[in-house]
């Protein structure tokens, strides 16, 4: 069961003892790694929420997954969180860490959205447009091909949407038909 409030409080007493230690950047990296392997692995995430696993086989499967891939600080969170019986909001936890850490940064993601894959001087030319517009220090572009789209993008960053694709225009133009009070009384 998602539970916002706790997977926000581990992941800032993470991200707040990796400031205190000056290992910001190393946690970062690690949260991104273990988001990957979550996302990766649905067995990974099974283990973790199941109840039938003992703790004590949790931690190891843990640590010989993360291994040299995850700081010690971060593998030693991984253990209390075992420790604690909240290794199954591990995902949210994570999650909220490298939402924390981009808030930390100024970092602002935004998606953009098309229906063929764009080159690289049109991604740069849309995260200066954004820069420009909404005063965001740094940009972090993810982009997203949906051939549903038939043509033009979608660009969202934060809480706002700029639908510029085709798609939209036509569910548009359906809608402005089926108000259409001339058709209606010719009926």
């Amino acid at each position: 069961m998602p539970n916002p409030r706790l997977a926000s409080r581990y992941a800032k007493s993470l991200i707040d003892l990796a400031i205190e230690r000056g290992q910001l950047e190393e946690v970062y990296t690690d949260l991104q790694w273990l988001q990957a392997a979550i996302k990766g692995s649905r067995e990974l995430v099974t283990l973790l929420r199941s109840p039938i696993v003992k703790s004590d086989t949790k931690k190891k499967i843990m640590e010989a997954v993360t291994t040299g891939n995850i700081s010690p600080l971060t593998a030693a969170f991984n253990n209390l969180l075992i420790a604690k019986g909240r290794e199954s909001n591990l995902p949210e936890i994570v999650n909220a860490g490298i939402k924390l850490y981009k808030d930390h940064k100024h970092i602002q993601t935004v998606t953009l959205k098309t229906a063929v894959p764009v080159s690289d001087s049109v991604k740069e030319a849309i995260v200066a447009k954004v820069k420009e517009a909404g005063d965001f220090p740094s940009i972090e572009l993810e982009t997203v091909v949906d051939p549903g789209l038939i043509g033009g993008f979608v660009l969202q960053a934060g809480d706002k949407l700029v639908d510029a694709s085709i798609a939209y225009d036509l569910k548009a133009i359906a809608k402005q038909f089926d108000n259409n009070d001339f058709i209606y009384k010719i009926r």
